[in-house]
This record gives structure tokens, sequence and C-alpha cells, in this order.
């Protein structure tokens, strides 16, 4: 199970990255890197800079054909920076055209709306975007985390970084999943 994180060179929640990250690779999964440039990213712990790391790919130099699955981690600045860089929006949105499973938490919805991807799905996020999903035509629920599989593409969202452990559950179990079949 190869597994692409999507974030902007700077902005993604720290826990959003490397709680799901850590789940990937204890399930045998191997996580990659992948931002709009290469080099190193910036997290930050809500406001806070935290730490750096290495990016593995731009997302110029790869594909969701190199992929079993996306996740997308969430702070506010990450998502924003991303939804404005055409390189990620396809990245993220040729996932859902290919089939592949996507995972988003927290902000990172704001992507899937300008990916033009949740229209006729139903998923959660951080409350303060519940009016974006609706105008994009999806439907908001206030969950710990939800799982929709309308479409080709299974979506699995989440609401916060307290809801991780949910999260990467289903993350790595719909992950597990979709690399299973396409074996």
């Amino acid at each position: 199970m190869k597994v692409a994180f999507l974030v902007a060179p700077e902005g993604v929640e720290q826990i959003e990255l490397t709680d799901p990250w850590q789940a990937v690779k204890d399930a045998g999964g191997t996580p990659e890197l992948v931002s709009t440039k290469s080099g190193k990213i910036q997290a930050f712990d809500h406001l806070d800079r935290a730490d750096t790391f290495p990016v593995d790919k731009a997302v110029a130099d790869t594909s969701p054909e190199e992929y079993d699955g996306l996740v997308l981690p969430g702070g506010v600045a990450n998502p924003d920076f991303l939804r404005l860089n055409g390189k990620a929006v396809a990245f993220v949105k040729g996932f859902f055209d290919a089939g592949k499973p996507v995972a988003a938490i927290c902000h990172a919805p704001w992507t899937l709306v300008e990916a033009d991807v949740v229209r006729g799905r139903t998923l959660t996020s951080w409350p303060s975007l519940r009016t974006d999903i609706r105008n994009a035509g999806g439907t908001w629920v206030d969950e710990q985390v939800h799982i929709c599989d309308r479409g080709p593409a299974t979506l699995v969202t989440s609401r916060k970084p307290g809801d991780l452990k949910a999260f990467n559950d289903a993350v790595v179990a719909e992950f597990a999943k979709a690399a299973a079949k396409s074996q």
C-alpha cells in the first residue's frame, strides 16, 4: 500500500500529517510526502511553527497512478494554498477519476471543493467548511469519521485532530481494501 500525503510548503497541521503517516507505516504501507515544491515543508501546531519534513516528490513530478490512495491533512493555511495550485488540484481530482480512495481531515476538504469532487457526496470536516461543502453540492454531517462510497472513489473524512484515532483506522482499512483490489 503506497499512499501519497499532499501538503503545501507550509501550513499543514503537524499532527494531521504525522499521525495518519504513522498509521500507514504501522499497517505495512509506504507513505510519501508530496508537495507543490521540492525541498522541505513547514508544519504547524495550530498557529505556531512546528517541525519541517523532507518532500519525497513535487506534485509536478508524480501522478495518482503511482499510489494506492491519497491523504489530505488539514491546517487552515494548507488546503488554502493547495487549492490555488492547479497541479495540486488536478492531482487530487486524478485520484477520484482513477477510483482510488482519498482521505481528508479538518480543513482539507477545501481542496476537494476546489477539485469539484464533493457533488453528491456526504462528508464531514471542521464545522466552518459546512457551507462551502453544501455550496459545492455535497452533504455535510457532524460525525467523527464518515466514509462515503458514492462514486468510483471512496472518500474518508474527519472533523479534527481529536478524531484522529477513528480517522486513522478508517484510512488504513479503506486503503488496504483498495490496494488488495488493485493487485
